[in-house]
């Protein structure tokens, strides 16, 4: 299903996607295309596109190539699949009462848990907010470890 998808390899693609989408979220799932986390992620976006075009464009970072390393390093990706969120060029963050905020860490469990955490990014961009609250009860969230380099 990916394969539906855009998917950027180049660091010049990501800055370009970035700046060129307006008025829209953007949607950043950063992965590998051979890791089955990152499948299952695909395959629930690939089903959410449609519904979500009205306010969302949804792109995939092969994370494999050299030159988007930058993004990787800066979001701290470590865990994938890891999904970042733009609106207007903006950064996205979202409380879902992990200890990160700056991405989504792992993949949704349905469809409409996706729908629902991106219509609330939208929502709260809209009205000029940088974070939002997560809408998903904490059950629907993915619970990982952070773990902290050289401390």
């Amino acid at each position: 299903m990916s394969y539906l998808l855009t998917t950027l390899r180049k660091k010049k693609e990501i800055d370009s996607i970035i700046r060129d989408t307006i008025d829209k979220v953007l949607v950043l799932r950063f992965g590998r295309a051979t890791e089955s986390a990152c499948l299952q992620l695909d395959d629930i976006l690939a089903k959410s596109v449609r519904e979500v075009s009205r306010f969302a464009t949804v792109a995939l970072v092969d994370m494999e190539e050299g030159d988007v390393q930058v993004y990787v390093k800066y979001f701290d990706i470590t865990f994938v699949p890891s999904t970042v969120f733009f609106f207007n060029a903006h950064h996205m963050k979202m409380d879902s009462g992990t200890a990160d905020h700056t991405k989504w860490v792992g993949a949704f469990h349905i469809k409409q848990d996706f729908i629902d955490v991106v219509e609330a990014i939208y929502r709260g961009a809209m009205k000029g907010k940088l974070i939002v609250h997560c809408p998903l009860p904490p059950d629907r969230i993915p619970k990982y470890q952070l773990l902290y380099k050289d401390m």
